[in-house]
């Protein structure tokens, strides 16, 4: 059974992508979940429009799963427009594609929306570095997330598909990741 979620429209998303996540399901869904408990800790204003960073943690990911590749974040915008566009979200468009697409950004990022894009790239990063990058979070704060929303196997999902990808393509082990 899996913990209440005070993100609904994050849960009725991944909902809808439960078979092609399959097992994984609870893993990603918790690690969104983690990602944006840490985001709004970090960013709090963005909470009075949290729509846009609802959306796009909720794809941020997805390809994954969706277009089995690791090269996924062309395919998790494109699930994201799917889903902005069936239902009428469209001017959310642009923010949500750049959280998307800059989420593995290496330097901080500096454009248009830059504080929820900047705050998602960093709560992402709290949560893939396992808390070991905190941005400022007290560490009893990111133990406290993390013990409510347990791992699932999503750390060691991540290796494993990191490993294929190295595997298949050397020379680019990580092609989501941006300067």
């Amino acid at each position: 059974m899996q913990a209440p979620s005070a993100f609904p429209l994050v849960d009725d998303i991944l909902a809808s992508h439960k078979e092609a996540l399959g097992p994984d399901h609870s893993g990603y869904r918790n690690h969104v979940t983690r990602v944006l408990q840490f985001l709004f800790a970090m960013a709090p204003e963005l909470r009075t429009s949290e729509q846009p960073v609802l959306i796009a943690a909720a794809f941020h990911d997805l390809g994954i799963w969706t277009a089995r590749t690791f090269d996924y974040l062309a395919p998790s915008s494109l699930l994201a427009y799917e889903y902005l566009t069936a239902h009428g979200l469209e001017p959310l468009r642009q923010e949500v594609d750049l959280i998307i697409q800059q989420h593995h950004k290496l330097r901080s990022y500096r454009g248009p929306f830059s504080p929820s894009v900047e705050a998602f790239r960093r709560a992402d990063l709290v949560d893939v570095s396992l808390g070991i990058i905190r941005f400022g979070l007290a560490p009893q704060f990111v133990q406290s997330v993390r013990a409510a929303l347990p791992n699932a196997h999503f750390h060691a999902r991540l290796l494993a598909f990191t490993g294929r990808q190295f595997l298949r393509t050397p020379l680019r082990p990580l092609p989501m990741v941006r300067w």
